[in-house]
């Protein structure tokens, strides 16, 4: 099926199914994007149902009439799945009213929840329940859960709980043809035929719409325990998470690389954040423990052994909550920072942990061969996934050097390649990287991929362009 631009008539007929205000004309913040790379077409229209029905009702007439739909979450995506640049013009479906946390069920630890909901509100209903809820990004507090499950989001707890997909046990979802699939299974077990849910989670929003989801819930650690090391480089830090993990198992909640370069950019564009070193260090990590008791004694043993093997120099031990958040608003804040300086290119990639440390030397050298760039690597160490950025040097604008994105990102990927690494660990493909994929990915994988888009989507409505880059004919 052609694809057919949304218009007033398509409008006013798709409203008298609907309540009054569910059709609007999209602000100008549904067509942008964090990095500004993509903006959505001026004309586009915005759906806001309040209901999984009514989800329905929107999808199966675009549906019949090809128009394309593009689910919006928080809006916090960072390669362009939010919003549809060119082609014919979508309408945007937005669950941002669809936020109700609809159950929670401690003694099993479960919370059904919209998919609108934001994520912090989920882990507060969590916590309300005494549990936890330990998906953590940066954007909690406007990203959804419907937006991570689209994009299978990681975080900072991946370590010790997976990513979002590993989280989630069932899914209400609208398909393209504008039936819903009532998936919200709480079960644990349910071995019956293809797993549908874990297709749809990380679909991106191209294989239907989600609407509420099953999520597992985990009993609170009563005891955490944060703390800065310092190391002598990322093979020393894979090191000490080995040891870690001797020490206390998968009680290793998080466990974060963070070099020197992003300290500095945060000292320079965020000055008023507490710094835990006066000099920053080369190379640190940020280790969280969650156990049922004595976390910081058990980091304080760790610390020790840690020192006398030569892993680790010096280490500073959150000594209350307070000096915990701050340790964790440190590292939550240098993307922030990251952005106000403004990258060449930024790579969010996750390399297997034996290659790691290949990976950021070669890398880095083949940068530097390049032209004289700052790098800021950080990342989820325990799980392989980095932030490999690049930067232009200091007083220089990205401006000057944007003519150098392609050759840098072409040197991280095809390393990455080689090494059997991945070019997105955890914010997904969207529109920037469909090219990556088509250069990168198995063939075979390719075409199962583009086989169930066309059982699933035959009119190819849902998310046109993300993912795969199918013509719109």
């Amino acid at each position: 099926m052609t694809l057919t631009s949304v218009s007033t008539p398509f409008l006013d007929a798709l409203a008298q199914s609907l309540p009054e205000g569910t059709l609007r004309e999209a602000e100008p913040r549904y067509l942008e994007e964090p990095r500004g790379r993509f903006v959505g077409l001026a004309s586009t229209a915005i759906a806001l149902p309040r209901t999984v029905d009514e989800v329905a009702t929107i999808v199966a007439a675009c549906n019949a009439a090809g128009v394309p739909v593009v689910p919006y979450g928080g809006g916090t995506g960072l390669v362009g799945g939010q919003v549809k640049p060119d082609g014919a013009v979508p309408l945007v479906l937005s669950l941002e009213r669809m936020k109700a946390i609809r159950a929670v069920y401690p003694l099993e630890n479960v919370i059904v929840a919209e998919a609108g909901a934001i994520l912090a509100d989920v882990q507060t209903a969590a916590d309300d329940a005494d549990r936890l809820f330990p998906l953590s990004l940066a954007a909690k507090g406007s990203c959804t859960i419907g937006g991570n499950l689209s994009t299978n989001a990681g975080g900072v707890n991946v370590l010790r709980y997976g990513n979002t997909r590993d989280l989630c046990l069932g899914i209400e979802a609208v398909m393209p043809s504008g039936e819903i699939w009532h998936g919200l299974t709480r079960l644990r077990k349910d071995n019956t035929g293809y797993d549908l849910r874990n297709l749809m989670v990380g679909a991106e929003g191209t294989l239907g719409v989600i609407t509420a989801a099953a999520l597992k819930l985990s009993p609170r650690p009563a005891s955490l325990g944060t703390a800065f090391m310092v190391v002598e480089g990322p093979a020393a830090a894979l090191k000490l998470l080995a040891l870690a993990r001797s020490h206390v198992g998968e009680a290793v909640s998080a466990f974060e690389l963070i070099h020197r370069q992003g300290l500095e950019f945060v000292a320079e564009t965020l000055p008023d954040i507490r710094q835990p070193y006066e000099a920053p260090p080369q190379w640190m990590v940020l280790v969280e423990l969650g156990l049922s008791q004595d976390a910081d004694i058990a980091l304080e043993t760790l610390f020790a052994e840690a020192l006398e093997a030569g892993l680790v120099q010096d280490g500073l031990i959150a000594q209350n909550a307070g000096q915990r958040q701050e340790f964790w608003s440190l590292r939550e804040h240098i993307p922030v920072a990251n952005k106000r300086i403004g990258s060449v290119s930024s790579h969010d990639i996750s390399v297997p942990l034996g290659a790691l440390t290949e990976f950021i030397d070669v890398a880095s050298q083949k940068i530097m061969d390049l032209g004289k760039f700052r790098i800021n690597c950080f990342g989820h160490l325990g799980d392989g996934n980095l932030h490999f950025n690049v930067f232009p040097p200091k007083g220089t604008h990205r401006d000057s050097l944007v003519h150098l994105r392609d050759e840098v990102k072409r040197i991280v990927h095809d390393l990455l390649h080689e090494m059997e690494g991945s070019f997105s660990a955890e914010h997904g493909v969207g529109r920037m990287k469909t090219a990556d994929l088509e250069r990168y990915a198995d063939p075979v994988r390719l075409t199962a991929m583009r086989a169930i888009k066309q059982a699933l989507d035959p009119n190819g409505i849902m998310n046109p362009g993300v993912i795969l880059n199918a013509p719109e004919t």
